[in-house]
């Protein structure tokens, strides 16, 4: 049955419009109403790379939204699911995740879900995948450590660099994320690890938020990962930095602590349908995401 347009909540009514038809101050003030650090960029950054819904009551207030990010025919990630903390337990975000369902029925889905969402989510039938690490602080390039020793060249990343980081990504996630890509290349630095003219590992950086965020990185080892953060953290040494990580041991997730970047925060993978290579147990060789692009995009 396909979703209603409208929703009778609290004593009032709430419509549905498109997110792209929204002032972004109206946005950047809803994301800060929940406390997410998102600026009015960062919004118009997701709508030109996604779609969405918003829930607009009487007056033409943002009470809720909800985003979500095309890969090919068979796969989406989901993510700005916001409503007013007064509707969150009041079946707003149920009723918007329903008609993002009715938009994209029949695709495998994926989103990070906060703690308070995540009742939501498991009601939706998602499953639970692997814990994200909110990785944040002013960085520092560690000085008690020791380089990680990685087998290549690292040099800056240019246009030309596109298509092989584009299926590098595709390798490590799980599905071939060329759009996004594209677009992420538009607004970042990025750092490549190359064996001969080979790319074997990057990592992209750029605004968000409180500073910057450092992703995907996407690499064979921790070595590699760690080897193109690195120039990052030097460009933003003193500064406010981010990483989104499912990597809670090891070489890369020491470094990033030794960086000024301890975990701040958690978050839930969480799949509806089939899962993605990524969280599967490849060989050791085998290019991984060590870094979200962003808990939005994934």
């Amino acid at each position: 049955m396909k979703p209603s347009e409208s929703l009778k909540i609290d004593a009032f009514s709430m419509r549905i419009a498109d997110i792209k038809g929204i002032e972004l101050d109206r946005l950047h003030a809803h994301s800060l109403s929940v406390g997410w650090p998102h600026r009015a960029e960062d919004w118009q950054f997701l709508r030109e790379s996604g779609h969405g819904f918003v829930a607009l009551d009487e007056i033409g207030r943002v009470l809720g939204s909800a985003m979500w990010f095309e890969h090919g025919p068979d796969f989406a990630t989901v993510g700005m699911v916001i409503t007013s903390p007064r509707l969150q337990t009041l079946g707003a975000a149920q009723w918007l995740m329903k008609r993002v369902f009715d938009k994209i029925p029949r695709r495998d889905l994926r989103l990070n879900a906060t703690r308070a969402a995540r009742r939501l989510y498991l009601s939706l039938d998602f499953q639970p995948e692997k814990t994200v690490y909110q990785c944040q602080g002013i960085a520092r390039v560690p000085t008690t450590e020791s380089p990680a020793e990685a087998s290549g060249d690292i040099r800056t990343l240019d246009a030309s660099d596109i298509p092989a980081a584009i299926a590098l990504d595709a390798a490590g996630f799980g599905v071939r994320r060329t759009a996004l890509i594209e677009k992420l290349f538009a607004h970042s630095t990025g750092y490549g690890l190359f064996d001969g003219k080979k790319l074997t590992a990057f990592a992209l950086c750029r605004p968000f938020g409180r500073g910057h965020v450092v992703g995907p990185v996407v690499a064979e080892s921790d070595a590699d990962a760690v080897a193109v953060v690195r120039p990052h953290i030097a460009d933003h040494s003193g500064y406010f930095l981010r990483v989104d990580t499912h990597m809670d041991s090891g070489g890369f997730a020491a470094f990033l602590s030794h960086a000024g970047m301890p975990v701040f925060d958690t978050v839930l993978t969480m799949s509806l349908g089939k899962r993605l290579a990524d969280f599967s147990n490849g060989g050791s060789a085998s290019p991984k995401t060590y870094a979200l692009a962003s808990q939005t995009l994934g």
